[in-house]
């Protein structure tokens, strides 16, 4: 799946400068791994270049990758409802989910922590300093990349065992053959996932946008395609006896991995057109030493992420077949609301913050946290009550067009159960992003260590509490949970290390946006409960779509009507924002 990294063009500074900074983005759902967003989002470098007159207008550039970032979310979303009517929510979904995860996982760990907390500021340096305009050190540095990610992608596949049996655990439920022998076929991405982020590295540091926000929307593409190919398939995949030679596992393999190689080619001639030509170029600039603490920190960051992920796959199937493709579609779920309503908000909010933070303005930059935490609030809480009220609606309305209203039913309640967690998310994303403005990745490290550490421990006593039908109940929950942790603790030392927050406004915020959002999920909630009543014994899409419909209308308007009613001051700027991203094209 597209590992979706996107620069924020920003606002002009104080000093008459441009903030670029450089944020991955996963698409949908988290990539590489259902933990994984929130780990790629916050790893992000601040790059302040001058501004360039003849550039386009980065507040339009901004509004054109917020879109670009809202389609591949669509898009993937929309591939991940296409594999679940194709293949269903058992064994087959939850092997090609973990076989998928593993070369996006060894990507971020090999050189993708790397390659996003260093290229891209070393690159501008090396571009403003050579009299070749750095198309040296360029070549060096794709040189010295491309044999770190041939090497390292060569292991990958020769270990796809090893990797395996780290991420999946033996019982009745999994099928590791098969996981296996789609590893073999997925892993390769590893090398284009490389490949499409030094891409796109190259093109931001030269203030080229368009081309790395949409590659990710092509390797989407690629995959419904694919998906519709292997529909087209007469039978189905044998998981008893695997064989790499079936049909259906090379079509659902391959496919998968020629999108990566897409989203990697399609780039080529934005690159091309800035006059970048490949050759193979042997040495080590000194300058890629400067940036090495930074980078042992991100690399120290993902592998943590690393070990919470490995911790709910192991746990997740030791419970009922299903439930590892269940809590990937539930945190899909969840991040949509952050994909297109945080990140328009994150948008507007973090050039600032970064400007600010460059001109050592720290109570602007708290100003900025507050508002954006406000921002947040009221635009994400409403949605967190009414997925909480209709989560088993919206799951029946997406996953039970094959008729498997069962497995959808427990989608919907793992993402009713999980559904809290929405804004704590957004939260922490938002302290996350204040750490890099102040260029401190240490802390995020260590509030990830933290976050690990409870993540791991909730999800062993889920597995030791828990029946077998409940353990993806108790993993969503973990999740969500583990972001307040998350947020509390961001929150703690972001107050040990600027002072005073702001808190009060927040919380007043908060306690306006709660009561609202309550009675709303409550009027929501007794829609759909009347709507039961009215058409009795037709729990399936149908019903599901109607209650989805009627019952979020009723509980957002009233949701909002009492936030109008509390004057919530920060209810207006929130729409206007969003409503402004649409209008800027």
């Amino acid at each position: 799946m597209p590992i979706h990294r996107t620069p924020v063009p920003g606002a002009g500074g104080r000093q008459g400068w441009h903030v670029a900074e450089t944020q991955p983005i996963a698409a949908i759902p988290a990539e590489p791994g259902p933990d994984q967003a929130f780990e790629q989002s916050a790893e992000q470098t601040q790059v302040i270049r001058p501004v360039s007159p003849g550039k386009p207008s980065l507040l339009k550039a901004s509004g054109s990758m917020a879109i670009a970032t809202l389609i591949s979310r669509i898009t993937g979303f929309l591939w991940k409802l296409l594999l679940a009517f194709a293949v269903g929510f058992g064994v087959v979904n939850d092997s090609f989910n973990v076989s998928n995860t593993l070369p996006n996982s060894i990507f971020e760990l090999l050189i993708g922590g790397v390659l996003t907390s260093v290229v891209v500021p070393v690159l501008v340096r090396s571009q403003k300093a050579d009299a070749d305009g750095g198309e040296r050190f360029v070549q060096q540095m794709m040189t010295l990349a491309v044999v770190v990610l041939g090497i390292g992608t060569l292991i990958a596949v020769v270990c796809a065992p090893l990797l395996t049996w780290i991420f999946v655990t033996e019982s009745d439920t999994s099928n590791t053959e098969l996981v296996n022998v789609l590893a073999y076929l997925l892993l390769p991405q590893i090398f284009f996932y490389g490949l499409s982020a030094l891409a796109g590295a190259i093109l931001q540091s030269k203030q080229i946008f368009s081309p790395p926000a949409w590659a990710p929307v092509v390797n989407n593409l690629v995959v419904i395609v694919t998906i519709g190919v292997y529909m087209l398939l007469p039978g189905e995949m044998s998981v008893n006896p695997v064989s790499m030679t079936d049909a259906h596992v090379l079509v659902l393999g391959i496919g998968v991995t020629l999108g990566v190689v897409s989203q990697a080619a399609i780039q080529v001639p934005a690159l091309r057109a800035t006059g970048f030509t490949f050759r193979w170029r042997w040495g080590w600039d000194s300058r890629l030493s400067e940036f090495s603490g930074l980078a042992l920190w991100m690399l120290a960051y993902v592998a943590v992420s690393q070990v919470g992920l490995v911790a709910l796959s192991r746990v997740a199937f030791t419970g009922d077949a299903g439930g590892w493709s269940t809590y990937n579609y539930v945190w899909m779920l969840l991040q949509l609301p952050y994909g297109v309503i945080g990140f328009s908000i994150m948008t507007a909010i973090l050039p600032r913050m970064s400007a600010a933070a460059a001109d050592e303005d720290y109570a602007k930059v708290i100003d900025d946290l507050s508002l954006g935490n406000r921002l947040s609030t009221v635009t994400l809480m409403p949605v967190s009550a009414v997925m909480t009220a209709l989560g088993v609606p919206l799951a029946l309305s997406l996953f039970a067009l094959r008729g498997e209203t069962g497995s959808a039913t427990t989608l919907g309640l793992a993402l009713a159960i999980s559904a809290f967690g929405v804004l704590p998310y957004a939260l922490t994303m938002m302290q996350m992003r204040t750490f890099n403005a102040l260029n401190d990745a240490r802390t995020p490290t260590l509030i990830m260590v933290v976050m690990t550490v409870a993540k791991v421990l909730l999800a062993i006593l889920v597995a030791a509490m828990l029946p077998s039908d409940q353990i993806v109940f108790g993993l969503t929950f973990v999740n969500s949970f583990t972001f307040i942790v998350g947020w509390l603790v961001g929150e703690a030392w972001l107050r040990h290390r600027l002072g005073p927050l702001g808190s009060s406004r927040f919380l007043v915020t908060l306690g306006k946006s709660l009561v609202a959002s309550v009675i709303g999920g409550l009027a929501a909630w007794g829609v759909a409960i009347g709507i039961d009543a009215l058409v009795p014994g037709s729990a399936g899409a149908g019903t599901g779509w109607l209650q989805l419909l009627i019952g979020s209308a009723v509980g957002f308007a009233v949701i909002f009507g009492l936030m109008s009613m509390l004057r919530v001051a920060e209810l207006q700027p929130a729409i206007g924002r969003l409503t402004g991203l649409l209008r800027r094209r």
